[in-house]
């Protein structure tokens, strides 16, 4: 029997990562990424956001700059390398091979 929860947390940190990757100076914030999981279908209330957000910062595949009000991360290369697919993590949901031609 699988453990959705756990798996439910891998795939969020990878769409955080995968994000992140994404956007200028692979930076964003928590509300943002609330809204970015929502359209992958990973819906997750700002607590899980802030609390994966910790987990990234603590494992280093992001820097976490805590404004009270809101959050702001950014990507390590670390991260950005899990993102890509180029390195992996067994707490963080591989990702699938990416079309390079689109």
């Amino acid at each position: 029997m699988s453990d959705y929860p756990a798996t439910v947390r891998r795939h969020r940190r990878l769409a955080i990562l995968r994000h992140l990757e994404r956007c200028t100076e692979y930076t964003s914030n928590a509300s943002i990424l609330s809204d970015v999981l929502r359209g992958v279908g990973v819906t997750s209330t700002r607590s899980q956001v802030i609390t994966e957000l910790a987990w990234l910062n603590e494992n280093g595949f992001v820097e976490n700059d805590d404004r009270g009000d809101f959050v702001i991360t950014t990507a390590t290369e670390r991260g950005v390398e899990i993102a890509q697919g180029v390195a992996t993590h067994p707490d963080i949901q591989r990702p699938h091979p990416r079309n390079r031609g689109a």
